[in-house]
């Protein structure tokens, strides 16, 4: 990889690290309802992104339940769930995608896993339950979140695999506007007041959904797939790992996450497992890019 693309790559996931730790900030410290600052980030994507909408992909049906399950589920449920988890554990914890992943490509595309790929993917989900795991084997809630938006964003990119090559912007229209769609009505209905809330706030919600929505969303990701169609899949995935890792160093000096034995101990555990899967894999995990919000 030229230095120049290298260099992308790692502002590409300084930026996803900075918009975790931002996105708990805004919903754990200045209490901004979830997924109001969700409906607002994808209304965003959606303006900017209008010329690059039509033609609509087809089948119509499969983009509108990947946008769905990319776009306001699985976003929708992080955010909710940076209201109780750290930056730091949500990094981890969302890597569980990446076997999931491959275990649902088993499932509904057929794909052989030979025995390298399934010790990554055994490796990634025992790192990942360490994180996970409370005393008397209770799972919080915002941890239950995580694994749910780790779920709904694998079917996606799942899905994805079953269409046509889709434009990095007109994949970003789709799941901004099919995102704002499914969002914005649930935040009317769980989060009464959160327009108010939003205006108390100021203008640090204003620069955050900038950020997450122009910075994160349209420039990272587009510049992600463009590095993705320049290089092998096997050379530049296992660079997205990266982000977890500014996540954890992020979190700890910014929003004070703890780094106990037993989140290092599960954190290197899940990360060796997603190396050795992306490693492996012969065309890029979709799903990354998207769950690093």
């Amino acid at each position: 990889m030229r230095p120049r693309d290298f260099a992308l790559m790692v502002l590409i996931c300084l930026i996803w690290a900075s918009n975790n730790v931002m996105s708990k900030l805004i919903v754990g410290t200045l209490h901004v309802p979830p997924l109001f600052f969700t409906a607002v980030r994808f209304a965003i994507v959606a303006l900017v992104t209008l010329p690059w909408l039509l033609p609509m992909p087809r089948p119509r049906w499969r983009i509108l339940l990947i946008g769905l399950f990319m776009g306001g589920g699985s976003f929708g449920l992080m955010f909710v769930a940076l209201k109780w988890v750290s930056p730091s554990e949500a990094a981890i914890v969302v890597q569980a995608s990446v076997p999931i992943t491959a275990l649902l490509s088993i499932v509904m595309l057929g794909e052989r896993i030979r025995w390298r790929r399934g010790l990554g993917i055994t490796l990634t989900l025992i790192g990942v339950v360490l994180v996970m795991y409370q005393p008397g084997f209770r799972v919080s809630a915002g941890m239950g979140y995580l694994v749910a938006s780790a779920v709904l964003a694998s079917f996606g990119a799942v899905m994805m695999k079953q269409m046509d090559a889709i434009a990095p912007l007109q994949f970003q229209a789709w799941v901004g506007l099919v995102g704002l769609c499914a969002v914005a009505p649930a935040s009317l209905l769980t989060e009464p007041g959160a327009l108010g809330s939003a205006v108390a706030v100021g203008w640090p919600i204003v620069a955050c959904a900038l950020y997450a929505a122009l910075v994160t969303s349209v420039f990272a990701h587009t510049a992600y797939y463009l590095l993705i169609g320049r290089y092998e899949a096997n050379l530049v995935a296992p660079l997205t790992l990266m982000t977890p890792l500014m996540t954890i160093a992020l979190g700890v000096s910014i929003t004070g996450d703890v780094i106990d034995s037993k989140m290092m101990i599960g954190s290197a555990i899940a990360l060796t497992g997603v190396l050795i899967i992306a490693r492996r894999s012969r065309s890029a995990p979709l799903v990354q890019a998207q769950e690093h919000t």
